[in-house]
């Protein structure tokens, strides 16, 4: 007998001596008048063993069918032996169709003995943000190294930006590491799939962020460092960009990040695929369903984005002001471009931008001179030091060694032994005026 029916004998003992009513034997069991007395007459034919409960020791009429539960447990070991519980519910019911639910998947595999994925977050008490009421109003961007591709891939850094107000994923780039690249060419995304968003909000990463203590005159003057060159493009196109203090402060993208790590990389491994150049091809269809599951309403059906300009490409870029030579060419590090020679632009300040498909613009007066096609490798829109940083020989800056080094390499060091040099006594000759008294003579007083 259970600890509930354990008291009932009692009970039922003192109503069958008159001792108590039956509405009193009712109220302190919890059960109706009715009920009170079928028990008291089944206690009175059958003693304490009538008062067990009928159902015990029966099957449920609602168990899983011998062959339900046999490919469910054979698809749980082998296809889906890496989702989580959710996510292998979610695949047994779409792709299979076995009707399971989540809990059912989760006592399938408790029983095989496969413990959970992921272990359940421990409670957190802090105060919460309210999201934005509009679409595109606020954009979460961050990038996640992980091993993407698999467990024996390399570790690449995913790049992403989820919406504040929907929770939506809207774009996933993959990069060998976290640069200015990858979070261009996912700006590059938003505005064509979707438009211009009012704000972006991201960690204090040097990429976003001037994080140097370095300030020149000018900066001094105005009170304000000059932009990186991503704070450039956001100023050109009107986005606002908010620094996050914390990891949790942008909680919904790093809270992103478990979900890709969990889904993303099964899914991948499902369906086979391995470069970075398929994942790409995958990701807006993985991006699709995982809106339909976790997206929200926003609170304001109108959404805040904003049409992208027609020069987006331009705009795309980093800008280096540079001084055109007496040919009437203008370089960046190993890049060059001929300006119209129907013009003479030599010793004139103009503006070259490196755009993100690998093509040079010379800019003057506000107005595109001269085009230089893309190089034929991978291109790469990374940041170039200054025009002064680069002319010492072999002088290394964060993108590698300087390209003048290999033009002039540095002189072979001198292999000659100097003769040793003499060293001077620190004590003076006998000689010296020091070492002999000179008399003198107090001068009388008056």
């Amino acid at each position: 007998m259970s600890r509930k029916e354990v008291p009932r004998a009692g009970l039922l003992k003192a109503a069958l001596a008159g001792k108590i009513s039956n509405a009193q034997g009712a109220q302190a069991m919890h059960v109706s008048i009715r009920q009170f007395q079928r028990l008291k007459c089944r206690f009175k034919t059958e003693g304490a063993r009538g008062l067990a409960h009928r159902l015990r020791g029966r099957a449920s009429p609602r168990r899983l069918s011998a062959d339900l539960r046999g490919r469910a447990v054979a698809l749980l070991q082998t296809t889906y032996a890496h989702f989580n519980d959710c996510h292998a519910a979610e695949k047994l019911r779409e792709v299979d169709g076995l009707q399971l639910s989540r809990s059912t998947v989760r006592r399938l595999r408790r029983t095989l003995g496969i413990p959970a994925k992921r272990g359940r977050r421990g409670r957190t008490v802090r105060t919460r943000r309210t999201p934005e009421a509009q679409m595109g109003a606020l954009i979460q961007l961050d990038a996640s190294p992980f091993p993407w591709l698999g467990p024996g891939g390399p570790t690449l850094a995913l790049h992403g930006a989820i919406d504040d107000a929907t929770g939506t994923g809207l774009a996933l780039v993959l990069r060998p590491a976290e640069d200015l690249h990858g979070y261009v060419t996912l700006l590059a995304q938003l505005c064509t799939r979707y438009g211009l968003p009012l704000a972006f909000y991201g960690d204090r990463l040097n990429v976003f962020v001037r994080n140097d203590p370095h300030w020149t005159l000018a900066e001094q003057l105005r009170g304000q460092q000059n932009p990186t060159q991503f704070g450039r493009i956001l100023s050109d196109l009107g986005i606002g960009f908010i620094p996050a203090r914390s990891p949790q402060a942008k909680g919904r993208i790093e809270r992103l990040w478990q979900t890709l790590q969990d889904r993303l990389v099964a899914e991948l491994e499902l369906l086979g695929i391995t470069t970075v150049e398929h994942a790409h091809a995958f990701f807006p269809t993985f991006l699709a369903d995982l809106a339909t599951r976790f997206a929200r309403v926003p609170a304001a059906p109108q959404a805040a984005w904003r049409p992208a300009p027609r020069d987006l490409a331009a705009l795309l870029s980093c800008r280096y002001a540079r001084v055109v030579a007496r040919d009437n060419t203008v370089r960046l590090g190993p890049r060059w471009i001929q300006l119209p020679r129907h013009r003479a632009y030599a010793g004139r300040r103009v503006e070259l931008r490196e755009c993100l498909d690998g093509r040079l613009l010379a800019f003057a007066d506000a107005h595109c001179i001269a085009v230089q096609p893309a190089p034929a490798a991978e291109f790469v829109l990374r940041p170039r030091p200054k025009s002064g940083a680069s002319r010492l020989p072999g002088r290394r800056t964060p993108l590698g060694p300087n390209p003048a080094a290999a033009r002039y390499p540095p002189r072979a060091p001198n292999t000659a032994v100097a003769p040793p040099l003499l060293r001077r006594s620190s004590k003076p000759s006998p000689a010296h005026p020091w070492r002999h008294s000179t008399p003198y003579s107090i001068p009388p007083k008056g």
